[in-house]
């Protein structure tokens, strides 16, 4: 299939969760023999910040002035069996009027920022990405979260056929490396600053480290306020590009994995991190969210912390016993979440659609008893 993208950046992975997903989901569908287009506004913050100009497995069109790029787009639309756009897309509402008058097999619109989306729309915000009317006239609409959003994107924004499409990783990046000196601690954590993350942050990493001097400490991510007022072994990364992810997981023998506030509270949302360091065969020690046990076996392939005592007894623990959750964490990964049967999804998705919430809701009843 020919499948034309309009979204946020592919280009620059900085601050930006989605370009590394995305990249690894475009791969595995090229290898699987689809032509992909990704239309990209050149915006100033991603264009200083960018880490690839081209890629080898999709067209890139990067574009200052959706205007002068329209008779381009029109071109790729017109060929086009798929048109999608995803949550963020600057230039979504043209985006998705066109798409939806265009002649395509199969209009989709991917959230992937879904309770972010629903948290606005509840609280009577104008989402910018949304079209005015909703995404009701779309073929197949797709949420990066399961569980309650499945039902608000129905309810809220009138989609009629919605199906999850959670997270991936993509093993040729993300695999175990050498340790890299600059990269190691005892405990690591890589996250753009977030406020409603902020304090699991400081439970679960940053008091640990204020009493355990002797332990070391790693934080990473873009738009933290003051980090120089951490503890002295707590050491700061403003920004580690994709490539360096790998040995930013390899370095240490846990992770965190930290939930935004208005994802966990709809449950069954896995982060995109929370896959690549368990392909690096890193052990990780998250928060806890309603589903998180339908993607791993907390205890055996996830530690679970809800405070600082609990990582505080964590770190404690033999290094052979996190090395021990790190492999069955990384094969649980490798059988189940990777970019490549994604994408394997996603095509059966777009060949049948069909509403997945009824499923989702027997799932999540299934959760609740356990």
């Amino acid at each position: 299939m020919k499948i034309v993208i309009f979204g946020l950046s592919i280009s620059s992975a900085w601050g930006n969760g989605h370009a590394t997903l995305l990249r690894g989901l475009l791969r595995a569908l090229h290898r699987q023999g689809h032509e992909l287009h990704f239309f990209e506004r050149d915006v100033p913050y991603y264009a200083s910040h960018r880490d690839v100009e081209s890629l080898p497995y999709v067209h890139l069109h990067l574009y200052s002035d959706w205007r002068l790029e329209l008779p381009e787009v029109n071109r790729q639309i017109q060929e086009a069996d798929v048109a999608m756009v995803t949550s963020y897309c600057p230039d979504s509402a043209a985006a998705c009027d066109l798409i939806l008058s265009a002649n395509v097999q199969r209009s989709i619109f991917y959230d992937m920022d879904t309770p972010v989306t629903l948290n606005r729309i509840n609280g009577g915000e104008q989402v910018e990405y949304i079209p005015k009317n909703g995404l009701s006239d779309f073929d197949l609409v797709l949420s990066y979260t399961g569980g309650e959003a499945l039902y608000q994107l129905k309810e809220k924004l009138g989609a009629r056929c919605v199906a999850p499409l959670y997270g991936w990783v993509d093993p040729a990046v993300h695999h175990r490396v050498p340790v890299s000196k600059p990269f190691e601690a005892d405990l690591s954590y890589i996250g753009t600053f977030s406020a409603d993350r902020q304090r699991a942050l400081e439970e679960l990493l940053l008091a640990p480290a204020l009493q355990l001097p002797n332990r070391s400490f790693l934080v990473a991510g873009a738009m933290y306020p003051n980090p120089a007022s951490w503890p002295t072994n707590v050491r700061y990364f403003e920004h580690i590009a994709p490539p360096e992810h790998a040995a930013f997981y390899s370095s240490s023998p846990i992770t965190l994995n930290i939930t935004r506030s208005s994802m966990a509270g709809m449950g069954f949302c896995p982060s995109g991190r929370l896959f690549e360091a368990a392909a690096c065969g890193t052990a990780v020690l998250s928060d806890w969210w309603l589903g998180l046990d339908t993607f791993f076996t907390p205890g055996e392939e996830i530690m679970i912390a809800g405070g600082t005592p609990d990582t505080m007894t964590l770190l404690a623990r033999d290094r052979a016993e996190w090395e021990r959750v790190g492999a069955r964490a990384q094969e649980r990964v490798l059988d189940c979440h990777t970019a490549e049967i994604r994408a394997k999804r996603l095509v059966s998705l777009i060949e049948f659609p069909h509403d997945e919430s009824s499923q989702v809701a027997e799932r999540i009843m299934a959760v609740e008893q356990r």
